[in-house]
C-alpha cells in the first residue's frame, strides 16, 4: 500500500499530469493494483468535450504506465532521482472498451510479465467497478540522463 505523499516520492510527474491517487497492492516482481479517482476538475475535461467529458484514452494508458513505474520500482528497490527517467517503449494491444467520466474511480491492475536488459513488459487493465474501461500491453525502460 502507499498514500499519495509515498507515490510522490517515486514518481517525477505532478499535477496535472499525476495520474495515480494511491496504491492499494503491490506485490514485488509480479503485480500492482492502484486507483485514480477521476474528477470534473481534471483540466482536461474543459475541451474533451464540454458537451460530455471523458476521460481521454492517452491518459488512461498513462495512468496505467505510472502505475507501472511504480511496480518496476518497488521490484528493482529503487527510488528514481532526478537523473532518472521512466519512458513508455511501446503499447501494443490498446483496447478502449468503455468511456470514464467524471465521479468515476479507475482501478489501475498491472502485471509484469517480463523484465530484461533494462525493458519491462507489462500487461495492464483499468476497471471502473466490474467493468473493463482499457486493455493494454505495455514496454517501458528506465533512463538516466544528465
Amino acid at each position: 500500500m502507499m498514500n499519495i505523499h509515498q507515490i510522490l516520492k517515486k514518481l517525477p510527474h505532478r499535477y496535472p499530469i499525476l495520474l495515480v491517487d494511491r496504491v492499494l497492492e503491490v506485490e514485488k516482481g509480479v503485480s500492482i493494483k492502484a486507483i485514480k479517482n477521476v474528477s470534473i476538475n481534471e483540466p482536461f475535461f474543459n475541451g474533451h468535450f464540454p458537451h460530455r467529458p471523458v476521460m481521454p484514452g492517452v491518459l488512461m494508458l498513462e495512468a496505467l504506465a505510472q502505475t507501472a513505474a511504480l511496480l518496476a520500482f518497488e521490484t528493482l528497490g529503487v527510488t528514481p532521482d532526478e537523473n532518472t527517467v521512466y519512458y513508455f517503449a511501446g503499447i501494443d494491444g490498446a483496447r478502449f472498451k468503455r468511456p470514464v467520466e467524471p465521479g468515476d474511480q479507475l482501478t489501475l491492475k498491472v502485471k509484469l510479465d517480463r523484465m530484461k536488459a533494462g525493458i519491462f513488459k507489462f500487461k495492464a487493465e483499468a476497471w471502473v467497478g466490474e467493468e473493463l474501461a482499457v486493455e493494454a500491453d505495455l514496454m517501458c525502460t528506465m533512463r538516466s540522463i544528465s
